[in-house]
């Protein structure tokens, strides 16, 4: 056992792994969101301000839009763990100040490695009383045995639960929207989009699929990217692509949602916006491609058929 695991309610946290379970399942979190919540346990009851997890997390590097960074980060937390911010019972903010962990945090149930550990000295013990004929104690061979047998039964049950898991719960990665409009200051807001799609797919998915929105290869720019290698570095069974075009006061956004690794396109988004109100746009676009990929997602992994477009 290690001062770096965590339990709290039905989940365990492991510090240096970066690996977040519930009830034994693995759950899939981002690395910087796992470094937030880490930051968070380490001082369970107390506040931790904004610029210490800036501190911890992104250190002295430069990150210009870190407000918007550990906000994604504390959205995936919250969905990780089920959580409201509205009536919390794991993340509180604290207006100003910063975020508190406020669930009852302990150290998880003694590990294997320590069980053994008995176990050991003894089979060492009896070895030595009969060193000379170098034989085992009866009970020390039916130890050593059981353990082998608890190994391999408890790694196989692992590579079975999480192939189901990942077979259950498929990926989705969302790469950053483009900017086709030839008008740089939409770059905030085709990123604003992006942001705003991947906190409000995190939230639909919930324990069906999984999110990836803050990997750099996601970053790249077009004539960089490669899907395949998209999935294959995230495991990503879909990839959404999305663009920003239109010009002056008028935008088209567009959104795909693509299985792979055949890259099908098996929905698709679409919606023209004027942008005098670009915030309000930026949530509209990304709750509705969101509720709609996120349907699509659920029916094709589960083999459902699914329906008909309805864009406007």
């Amino acid at each position: 056992m290690t001062s770096s695991q965590f339990r709290f309610g039905l989940f365990e946290f492991d510090a240096s792994r970066r690996e977040l379970r519930r009830e034994g399942v693995l759950i899939r979190l981002q690395p910087q969101p796992a470094q937030v919540l880490g930051c968070m346990l380490m001082k369970a009851g107390e506040v931790v301000s904004r610029e210490e997890l800036r501190e911890a997390v992104w250190g002295g590097e430069t990150f210009v839009d870190f407000e918007r960074g550990l906000n994604f980060c504390i959205a995936q937390i919250r969905s990780a763990l089920s959580d409201d911010s509205t009536a919390p019972r794991y993340v509180r903010t604290i207006p100003k100040r910063g975020y508190q962990f406020i669930a009852p945090v302990s150290a998880p149930a003694e590990t294997v490695s320590e069980i053994k550990e008995p176990a050991a000295a003894s089979f060492a013990q009896g070895a030595g009383q009969d060193s000379g004929r170098r034989r085992f104690p009866p009970y020390a061979f039916a130890i050593a045995c059981a353990l082998v047998l608890l190994a391999v039964g408890g790694y196989t049950g692992f590579v079975m639960r999480t192939r189901a898991e990942a077979k259950k719960h498929p990926i989705v990665a969302v790469v950053r929207f483009d900017n086709e409009t030839g008008d740089s200051g939409m770059m905030r807001f085709s990123d604003g989009l992006t942001d705003n799609l991947v906190g409000q797919l995190t939230t639909l998915g919930g324990q069906q699929f999984g999110v990836v929105g803050n990997a750099a290869i996601l970053r790249l720019p077009r004539d960089k990217r490669n899907l395949r290698d998209i999935a294959g570095e995230l495991h990503a069974r879909y990839v959404v692509l999305g663009q920003v075009q239109g010009s002056g006061t008028q935008a088209r956004i567009l959104a795909s949602l693509i299985r792979m690794p055949e890259q099908t396109h098996i929905w698709v988004s679409l919606m023209d916006r004027p942008t005098a109100d670009s915030l309000g746009v930026e949530l509209e676009a990304a709750q509705k491609i969101a509720t709609e990929f996120s349907a699509a997602v659920i029916r094709d992994s589960t083999g459902s058929p699914l329906p008909q477009f309805r864009n406007r």
